[in-house]
């Protein structure tokens, strides 16, 4: 069980050797709200770059993300699989964002940054490259308006992608399996060698990582106290679109959602679901401004203990179709029972399993766009290891003098 709501944070994160308590304790922040910039594709938004947009409001009062269109991103990376009024709106439901800049542009500047009267931006420690392998954020480095914050270790779209195309049931714990590896190989390498910013690695969850994302607000006396449970895998706009429609069931709504096992997603969805372990699907819903808290593993059958326990009033399911739990039993007969289930219609039908058909429908286009991204980030990683054996041979011959 992990509580959600409105995040503040004491994390340290550091630029040039300035941790967040720097940025907290300056004159300048005490005086007027600091206001942060990122920018991205944020495609196929995952807990990763929910994590990076934490970090940076924690750098900050107001955090303002700017999402690139479908053809910029097609001109420097390559398609995109969700559509660009889809992004904006994943990327609104992040609970630590406070305002989105549609078609912002793919190279930041600091025209941009003065437009939106942002103090600085913040960027993973990572690299982004423009069509012709320069570096988005070389204008916005050299003038002292850009901070890092670390990239989320173990997932990455690459990887996603990989374990959508793998089609079996175990690719969470397949790293050493062979066809895991052709996969990897496939998405995680350029044509010279391996990129070290977007290889594929596996997620390690630490309770660490849950407390970032959680707040743990309690609910209140007047909220009404509302449950819905499901695999919530690979977290799209259809999850948000579903959530938000339940968050609007009452005037002061408090979510809980239910999250399955990952056995329990495989029994009743078959395949190779879930796509995300339990680990990065709890961290998926944590960062929804929608949820309020989450079970992880919560039965399938929402029972009478689960009503009681959460003094639940209302639940909530989807258009999907209910299917029966492991006995052949309605798993929603108690909630029925009482007279609190309620079917919401969100006018979004898309599923998991749409999305895992567009990677298929269009799998060369995606394994080209991952190649020809990672060999620019070798070459540039290359230079940038040249130049720093150079500058460490000019100071060695310098104190030889």
């Amino acid at each position: 069980m992990i509580k959600n709501g409105q995040h503040t944070s004491s994390d340290q994160w550091t630029e040039s050797g300035a941790g967040q308590g720097d940025l907290a304790c300056s004159p300048e922040k005490r005086k007027r709200s600091v206001r942060v910039w990122c920018d991205g594709c944020y495609d196929m938004v995952h807990y990763g770059h929910s994590n990076q947009l934490r970090q940076a409001k924690a750098m900050g009062d107001y955090l303002i993300v700017g999402v690139h269109t479908d053809g910029e991103i097609s001109k420097h990376k390559g398609p995109p699989v969700f559509t660009q009024a889809e992004r904006y709106k994943m990327v609104q439901a992040i609970k630590w964002v406070d305002e989105i800049v549609e078609g912002a542009p793919y190279v930041t500047t600091l025209d941009t940054l003065d437009k939106y009267n942002s103090d600085f931006c913040v960027h993973g420690d990572d690299i982004t490259l423009t069509v012709d392998g320069k570096d988005t954020y070389a204008e916005v480095k050299r003038e002292g308006r850009y901070r890092e914050c670390r990239r989320t270790q173990g997932v990455s779209t690459t990887d996603l992608v990989g374990r959508m195309l793998l089609m079996t049931k175990t690719h969470h714990s397949n790293i050493d399996n062979s066809d895991y590896q052709q996969h990897t190989d496939n998405f995680g390498k350029g044509p010279k060698g391996h990129s070290p910013w977007t290889g594929v690695s596996q997620f390690l969850q630490t309770s660490q990582k849950i407390i970032q994302f959680a707040s743990g607000q309690e609910p209140q006396p007047g909220d009404t106290i509302i449950y819905v449970a499901g695999a919530f895998d690979l977290f799209h706009i259809g999850h948000v679109d579903f959530l938000e429609t339940v968050y609007k069931q009452a005037e002061r709504p408090y979510v809980i959602v239910g999250l399955h096992f990952d056995q329990e997603v495989n029994r009743y969805k078959g395949k190779n679901y879930p796509i995300m372990n339990i680990h990065e699907r709890t961290l998926s819903v944590l960062a929804c401004r929608y949820v309020s808290e989450v079970v992880i593993g919560a039965p399938y059958a929402v029972g009478k203990d689960l009503l009681d326990h959460f003094k639940v009033d209302l639940v909530c399911h989807g258009k999907t179709e209910v299917l029966p739990d492991r006995d052949t039993a309605d798993p929603y007969a108690e909630p029925k029972k009482r007279g609190i289930f309620r079917t919401v219609d969100s006018g979004n039908g898309l599923t998991t399993d749409d999305i895992v058909q567009r990677i298929i429908k269009n799998r060369l286009q995606f394994e080209a766009r991952n190649q020809k991204k990672e060999a620019k980030e070798i070459a540039v990683f290359e230079a940038m290891k040249r130049q720093a054996e150079g500058e460490q041979a000019g100071d060695t011959a310098q104190a030889a003098q």
